[in-house]
């Protein structure tokens, strides 16, 4: 056999639910929800829960108070960032350290893995031995030939599972599946697609790049529909990742109604994001603001501003996105977010990103 490069996608399984196991090995086999202060009378959200949990209905995004009404029986938790990152920091280091391996990291629980191998199988199975060896953690291996196909493909191997996907077997796969379980494609762009006829990855594979051109643009069009032929990149990239902004939001436990609560609680919010931003030595070129008004309506507000490293002329700007929240409806969340110049950045002509929400 002659060695070929691959794309591995290494996935964690109930990453935050696994770490808080290890810490609390009474809690291995039981419901096990994480969230806010793992209070559920509080306004808070689910950010994972373990397969046991999952099997009664509770998700990630899910409000507490939901999820501890779906599973009664579970123990909920606060959330750590502290020990998720030590965790994630040893299963990168591990994936780094396999032979001829190209690691990007993707978040706090799963990475894309480049390596060239004759056999791709043998490969991710000593990569989930070596994480497990490590870190006491299973992780989940998607192989395929280009990224899309090998994050996609990971969803077939979890549980500690490991799954190929390529351009010989995608369409067998994925085609009949519906175009709202393509990574990359959410509900809205599902039902603009179901507008076009084109309701399966199947279809959208074949789709007329000049309809859906017309339809999301002439970048996005085309794009959706080598989405659906699980086409695109092959190179893992392992440039360190330089974020485009900067975000802190916050659920009040009681809505916010007079004027100055909004105002003192978003100038509190900046503070933090500005302080991410110093840390980063870029200017800040747009600012974003997200209320939900209460019982549960969000707004997206944003804003370019002229590149800036000056603290109180983006405060003036994020003042101004704040004088758009309607007056005599009470606020049950705000948000701020800062985007910064990127390095390769032509400043002019920048607008400003939701990314970060």
């Amino acid at each position: 056999m002659t060695a070929t490069s691959w794309v591995l996608h290494v996935d964690l399984d109930q990453f935050i639910a696994a770490v808080e196991v290890l810490r609390h090995p009474e809690l291995a086999a039981r419901q096990v929800i994480v969230g806010g202060r793992g209070d559920p009378t509080e306004r808070a959200v689910v950010s994972t829960a373990s397969y046991e949990a999952r099997e009664l209905g509770v998700g990630s995004g899910m409000p507490l108070r939901v999820a501890a009404r779906k599973a009664p029986d579970a123990v909920i938790l606060p959330v750590d960032r502290d020990a998720y990152e030590a965790a994630s920091a040893q299963v990168m280091a591990e994936l780094r350290a396999q032979p001829g391996a190209v690691v990007q990291v993707l978040g706090w629980d799963e990475a894309f893995v480049g390596v060239t191998t004759e056999d791709p199988e043998t490969c991710a199975r000593a990569i989930q031995a070596a994480v497990l060896a490590r870190t006491a953690l299973h992780c989940s291996v998607g192989i395929g030939d280009t990224l899309v196909r090998a994050k996609v493909a990971t969803g077939f191997g979890k549980p500690r599972g490991v799954f190929r996907l390529t351009a010989t077997n995608w369409l067998e796969i994925m085609g009949e599946r519906p175009t709202l379980e393509m990574w990359g494609i959410g509900s809205k762009i599902s039902k603009r697609l179901a507008t076009l006829g084109i309701r399966t990855i199947g279809e959208l594979a074949s789709a007329d790049e000049g309809a859906l051109a017309g339809e999301f643009g002439p970048r996005m069009g085309p794009w959706y529909a080598q989405l659906g032929r699980g086409e695109g990149s092959a190179t893992v990239d392992d440039t360190p990742y330089v974020p485009r902004g900067h975000s802190h939001e916050t659920t009040f436990q009681r809505d916010l109604e007079a004027r100055s609560e909004i105002e003192d609680a978003a100038r509190m919010l900046l503070a933090q994001v500005l302080a991410d931003v110093a840390a980063d030595a870029r200017p800040v070129v747009g600012l974003g603001l997200k209320v939900r008004y209460a019982p549960f309506v969000t707004k997206t507000f944003t804003r370019k501003v002229p590149a800036t490293t000056d603290a109180s002329i983006v405060t003036a700007e994020a003042m101004r996105l704040v004088a758009k929240i309607q007056p005599d409806r009470p606020v049950r969340l705000l948000g701020v977010r800062a985007e910064m110049a990127m390095p390769d950045d032509a400043r002019e002509g920048h607008t400003p990103t939701r990314s970060g929400w």
